[in-house]
This record gives structure tokens, C-alpha cells and sequence, in this order.
């Protein structure tokens, strides 16, 4: 069976716009302040107030939200069975813009995204779930992560080299070298999977895979 969360990207492969590619970071600054920048992670740290324990990772101000609705989510899945329908939308909102902002800034895609939801050629979609949810790997949901969270460190820090290496061979050439841009692709698929199972959006639990 097909999971449940999909991202699809429309190749841009040729032809590519060599000015916005050099400045791509600078323009991707309010996507990445409003939704985040690549990152996903479990991770515990201390403070002057104690210890606390974050999820997430790189989500921007409305992840932020988001994540702070998914705790919400937790306590009404585990405890009703029952995922707040307005949550839920906000929710794919939020990753819908965000797979659009991470393929500008990680040059797969060369529009500029839509501040909010609009037609664009990298898209985000989640098949909600069709029966009761599984409040088991719910409440365990953080601990069920975390064996993608390591493997996604590695893989992430692959995408990172494999785009300062397209950048560079953009910038000389005007054009994204398919394989880089496979690879690519595939991380992104793979992060937007993971987040949609953090986030509670699906019960499956993602492939180990970037197709």
C-alpha cells in the first residue's frame, strides 16, 4: 500500500535562474522565519528553569504552533480517540507551505512560494486516516521517531553537501544535475513522512526509504 503522506516535486532540471539560485538563501528568509528551514529532530536540553524536552526542529514561528497543537492532539487522541478537525487542517496547512519553502531553498524548485496555501510545483498531501487511531504508537509516538531522526541526520547532512554542490554547478552552468536532484527530492519526501508521523497526522509508520 502507497503511505499515506506524498510529496511531489515537478523537475527543474535545465534552464535555471542563476540570480535568484545565488541569492537563494537570503530570499528564502521569511519562508524560514514563518515555517523553518531543514531540520527535524528529538531532542532534550537543560536551562536555568530545568530540564525540558523539545520535538521538531527547525519549524519557524507557525511550527512553533503546530507543535504546541500536536501535544494538544496527543492528549485528546490518547485520551478520546479523536484528533480536533481544525488542528488536523492547520496542520497540513503549515507542512503544505512548508515542503513549497523548503524546495525553493534547497533550489529544487526556482518560483518563489506562496505565502500560504496556492498552486505551486512542489506540494504536500495526506490521506487521512480511514478507522480508529492507534493510541498506542501514539502515546509512544516521540520514542517510535527517534530511529528516523538518526538516520535523517545523516541524510540531511548529505541533501546540505548535495546542494552547495548544485548551487555551485547551477551557478556555472545553469543547470541541476538529475542525480543530485533525485537525491534531493527524496530527502524531502523522506522529512515531510517523518513530520507528518511526529505531528500525528498518520498512524503508519514511514518507510526507511527516499522514494
Amino acid at each position: 500500500m502507497p503511505y499515506p503522506v506524498s510529496v511531489t516535486v515537478e523537475p527543474a532540471l535545465t534552464n535555471r535562474n542563476r540570480l535568484t539560485t545565488a541569492f537563494r538563501l537570503i530570499l528564502a528568509i521569511p519562508h524560514i522565519i514563518l515555517v523553518g528551514g531543514v531540520g527535524i529532530g528529538v531532542a532534550s536540553r537543560s536551562g536555568n528553569s530545568g530540564n525540558t524536552v523539545s520535538a521538531g526542529g527547525e519549524g519557524g514561528l507557525i511550527g512553533a504552533v503546530v507543535f504546541v497543537l500536536a501535544i494538544v492532539s496527543w492528549f485528546t487522541i490518547v485520551i478520546a480517540g479523536t484528533h480536533i478537525v481544525g488542528i488536523r487542517q492547520f496542520t497540513s496547512f503549515y507542512l503544505r507551505w512548508r515542503v513549497r519553502a523548503l524546495a525553493y531553498l534547497m533550489l529544487l524548485e526556482d518560483t518563489y512560494p506562496p505565502f500560504g496555501d496556492a498552486p505551486y510545483p512542489a506540494s504536500f498531501d495526506v490521506v487521512d486516516p480511514a478507522g480508529p487511531r492507534n493510541r498506542w504508537t501514539i502515546a509512544l509516538r516521540l520514542l517510535l521517531v527517534i530511529p528516523h531522526v538518526l538516520v535523517l541526520i545523516f541524510v540531511l547532512f548529505g541533501w546540505c553537501l548535495a546542494t552547495i554542490a548544485a548551487w555551485l554547478i547551477i551557478l556555472f552552468t545553469g543547470a541541476y544535475p538529475q542525480g543530485l536532484y533525485e537525491f534531493g527530492v527524496g530527502a524531502l519526501r523522506w522529512v515531510l513522512r517523518v513530520q507528518a508521523y511526529l505531528l500525528l497526522l498518520v498512524d503508519e509508520y514511514p518507510p526507511f526509504s527516499l522514494t
